[in-house]
């Protein structure tokens, strides 16, 4: 075996003073991904990671437990039109989930299936909605991993094309007309019409009307707007009232409008102001009982539910129907409101501490009439009804050991019964899932749920602590086979809810953002000395691990606090944060993290930049940085960066702690087939377990 040693990396004397900081950038030669000296290098670092882990003895054992475990597949909430139905469901053995339609008591048949599509699996299905009336659907299919939609619009009882596909629709929402024969959506500028290296932002919302070239569509909105801003657009079910909403980038300061669209040409909507200029978040439509429902956290933090009058909009008009709840965070809802129920009611989903519960409520009155039976201390997703009404829901539900499945409520006898359970069988560990709560460096109380095997330990036990921190994104309790083939393995799996995230609402979230953004490492700090002092485990065998926003937390925390963290799996990560906004789709994170081109947001970054605050002669975690070459949201020149900066920098020896990077093509940052889910994941736990000290029999 030859002797192990880093490939080569010119470190070159780059250095620039920005608003009175000296910046290094020793490895911005890494940033050019198809230049000969980074093709080498990354092609050396393959060579090194394959001939490290190839003695990662746990590999195989893990990719059979996590194949195994989510063999349970995956079955989706039913979406209604009149009696045809639609859901995706994943059998075992199937690489995507897949969209059927099912008419009456009729049989079921599949409608759209990427596996089928394309069987190498790169294919997926990001989006999809049927027409009013169930007659079309429009759904969107992106290949490798890019995320670049194209939309197409199939007749749903012949499945054929009945238009020509668009493109340019990557997180485009489709806002059908009644009868099925328009839809507003949004679409980017073409290339050539917008400045180099802009050609991922330019967003218009457009009116497409069917059997029409897509060039000639209307342009309805986002003229003369930033560049970065997103829109949303949304129908009433009856196809009067047109809302539209816009954001710049990420952020959460929604602009609201709202259009009769009676009044005129479907071509040129009057839009009338909800809100414009407001930082808070905003999500509204009209229901079937013409009012106006506004989902905000204007004036509070964890949401309230308000109505208004379509004609008047205003702030001034809305009257708040569902207050603010003290400890919950108001995420959803749905209206029952059929002929057979003796009177309504209206439902809403909670987050109370990151565990779902659904209220029941009088929608006259907003009064609390009870909440429903939860199948457990979990997740609610995806609460629906019939858009014409009546007395049934049905919700997506989830927690650590019950794989995704479907329940339906019956307002009239107010029972809650499983409607449909994944496909496929699994055999479950034995496992304990609790809440713990710690307190973080500023006195905040931070949550964390620990899921460990049910037998008592003997010690202190291999543990990953896994966090997010970041844009809204709360961390709640859900099927994992990668959680499960740890603990089956013996190990201890921890997911701490940090701010930056929603679990506590907007002041949570904005809590750990912009001048913020320290405490969310401080909370990831307090998570980990918590699991220490706990005895759940010890620096000797703990190990931290995230990806993209998670993968700054991950090396900020081994650059901050390497001292903690025996190994670190880093999956997607942005870590200079000093010229982030250049690449991928880092002009929209601006709002979340601050600019470099401003002095006091620069100094923000700078204070924790992982490129930048890297220290010779450190004791690194053992590091494992996991790359997807068609990434477009997180160029994987962030992790060339750093793993070449810490390779140089690290004290520890290579054979104990090596710092490597795991590259992997034709997939991107979000959807992936199962059989690349469980090569990445089985190779993920066997860095960790390898350098955690964890055997499995």
């Amino acid at each position: 075996m030859r002797e192990l040693r880093y490939p080569p990396a010119t470190r070159l004397d780059i250095q620039e003073t920005l608003h009175g900081h000296t910046v290094r950038d020793p490895y911005r030669w890494l940033e050019a991904a198809d230049s000969t000296e980074t093709k080498e290098w990354s092609s050396a670092q393959d060579d090194l990671y394959n001939q490290l882990s190839a003695d990662y003895e746990t590999h195989g054992w893990f990719a059979d437990q996590v194949r195994s475990l989510m063999g349970a597949g995956h079955v989706g909430v039913p979406v209604w039109r009149g009696e045809r139905r639609f859901v995706t469901r994943r059998a075992p053995g199937q690489e995507h989930a897949v969209l059927h339609v099912r008419d009456g008591e009729g049989d079921e048949r599949v409608l759209v299936d990427p596996g089928a599509l394309d069987p190498s699996g790169l294919t997926t299905l990001d989006a999809w909605r049927p027409s009013p009336d169930g007659r079309l659907l429009a759904y969107q299919l992106s290949e490798g991993g890019d995320e670049e939609s194209l939309l197409r619009v199939i007749d749903v009882d012949s499945g054929e094309l009945v238009d020509d596909p668009i493109d340019r629709t990557r997180y485009s929402p489709v806002a059908w007309l009644p009868d099925g024969s328009a839809f507003y959506y949004v679409r980017r500028l073409p290339a050539d019409q917008v400045p180099d290296g802009e050609e991922s932002y330019h967003r218009r919302v457009y009116l497409h009307r069917l059997g029409t070239p897509a060039d000639q569509d209307a342009l309805i909105f986002g003229q003369d707007r930033l560049k970065t801003e997103y829109y949303g657009v949304s129908l009433s079910e009856n196809g009067r009232w047109l809302t539209l909403t816009s954001a710049n980038g990420t952020s959460s300061a929604t602009n609201a409008w709202i259009a009769d669209l009676g009044e005129g040409p479907l071509e040129s909507p009057r839009l009338v102001t909800v809100q414009e200029g407001v930082d808070s978040d905003l999500r509204l439509h009209v229901g079937r009982d013409d009012r106006l429902y506004l989902f905000t956290d204007r004036e509070a933090p964890r949401g309230r539910l308000c109505v208004a009058d379509p004609a008047a909009p205003g702030y001034e008009n809305w009257t708040t129907l569902v207050a603010e709840d003290p400890e919950a965070v108001l995420e959803g809802h749905a209206l029952l409101d059929g002929e057979e129920l003796d009177s309504p009611e209206l439902l809403l989903v909670w987050s109370r501490h990151a565990i779902s519960e659904i209220s029941r409520h009088d929608p006259g009155t907003g009064a609390r009439l009870g909440t429903l039976p939860m199948p457990g201390l979990g997740s609610v997703g995806g609460l629906s009804s019939r858009p014409e009404g009546g007395h049934e829901a049905w919700f997506g539900y989830t927690d650590n050991t019950h794989p995704s499945s479907v329940y339906h409520y019956d307002a009239r006898s107010g029972e809650v019964t499983p409607w449909a359970e994944p496909p496929g069988e699994i055999d479950l560990p034995d496992v304990r899932t609790e809440q713990v709560a710690f307190t973080s460096k500023d006195g905040t109380t931070v949550r964390m749920l620990v899921v460990s095997p049910a037998a008592p330990a003997e010690g202190p036990r291999p543990t990953i602590l896994y966090g997010y921190g970041g844009f809204q994104i709360s961390l709640t309790p859900g099927y994992s086979a990668a959680i499960l083939a740890w603990v089956r393995a013996g190990g201890v799996y921890a997911v701490a809810n940090l701010r930056g995230g929603l679990e506590e609402g907007e002041e949570w979230h904005r809590g750990g953002m912009l001048a913020n953004k320290q405490n969310v490492f401080d909370d990831c700090a307090a998570a980990a000395e918590h699991l220490i002092s706990s005895g759940t485990t010890s620096a000797e065998r703990l190990a931290i691990m995230g990806g993209s926003n998670g993968g700054l937390l991950v090396g900020t925390m081994i650059t901050q606090r390497p001292e903690l963290f025996t190994a670190a799996v880093c999956s997607a990560p942005l870590l200079d944060m000093v010229r982030y906004e250049r690449f991928g789709l880092g002009q929209l994170w601006s709002v979340e993290y601050g600019s470099a081109e401003k002095p006091e947001e620069l100094g923000w970054l700078l204070g924790y930049s992982p490129y930048h605050n890297v220290r010779p002669g450190t004791r690194y975690p053992a590091t494992l940085f996991t790359v997807f070459d068609n990434d477009t949201r997180v160029d994987p020149l962030h992790a060339r960066k750093l793993c070449a900066q810490m390779q140089q920098a690290t004290s520890a020896p290579i054979e104990e702690r090596p710092i490597l990077v795991r590259r992997e093509a034709e997939v991107g940052h979000s959807s992936r087939s199962v059989s690349r889910s469980v090569a990445l994941t089985a190779e993920q736990l066997a860095f960790l377990a390898h350098h955690l000290g964890l055997s499995v029999s």
